[in-house]
């Protein structure tokens, strides 16, 4: 089992107030899987993500990504983890605006140690002619090509997605769902995408509804749909 959530709980204090986000989530994923969550605003979709993803902690219970116990590692161990390990993308692309599309990408390229050539992952995301171009230069969903491709080019074991297609017209979401799952096919990188968007779920192999803190249900897709052919 590549990914591995047993028991996990997580609260936020706000002077004597206690919201518990996350109340015992459990989920499983395969390696080379795409998953989705699902679930609508204040779920505890992005904090479920963000304690996957090393930018947060869980209060209690288990979190194992290819082996490692996300949960007991340090602060140090976390940005290594962090680096070596995911790849993330949000639904506003978080580009530097003074960097050129190549130069984005370059900057994750140079800390990781297991990155693919810069070039290859251009192409992949059809921006091979536009690395020059700096993020204002490109429509929206050029540069939501770019941050996967920062995401991607460090080669990650686990890509997060939190609402990839958020801030995008219908058309260009399709294309932009249509190339993470070119890029689940051609690098096996495992994706787990975070959406409210009920339709996305038919293109995954494995669906988690997530409401109010708690998984309420799982269902696994044994064929899921091209992309392209998702419609909403």
């Amino acid at each position: 089992m590549f990914m591995e959530i047993a028991g996990l709980r997580k609260s936020y204090t706000s002077g004597t107030i206690t919201t518990e986000v996350l109340k015992g989530i459990g989920m499983r994923l395969d390696k080379g899987e795409v998953g989705v969550i699902l679930g609508p605003s204040g779920s505890g979709k992005s904090t479920l993500m963000n304690i996957l993803g090393g930018i947060d902690r869980g209060d209690s219970g288990s979190v194992i990504v290819d082996g490692i116990e996300v949960q007991r590692l340090n602060d140090d161990k976390l940005t290594d983890y962090r680096r070596e390990h995911i790849g993330f993308v949000f639904q506003f692309y978080n580009l530097v605006p003074n960097l050129s599309v190549a130069e984005n990408i370059e900057v994750v390229s140079n800390i990781s140690r297991s990155s693919l050539n810069i070039d290859e992952v251009l192409a992949a995301v059809g921006l091979q002619d536009k690395k020059r171009r700096f993020p204002r230069e490109l429509s929206g969903g050029e540069q939501q090509r770019v941050s996967i491709a920062r995401a991607i080019v460090k080669n990650p074991k686990l890509l997060l997605c939190d609402e990839p297609t958020g801030a995008l017209d219908y058309g260009t979401s399709r294309s932009i769902l249509q190339l993470l799952q070119e890029v689940n096919a051609q690098y096996g990188t495992t994706v787990l995408m975070i959406t409210h968007n009920t339709a996305i779920a038919d293109m995954a192999n494995k669906v988690f509804k997530l409401r109010s803190g708690e998984i309420v249900e799982e269902l696994a897709n044994a064929s899921p749909v091209p992309a392209e052919r998702i419609e909403w």
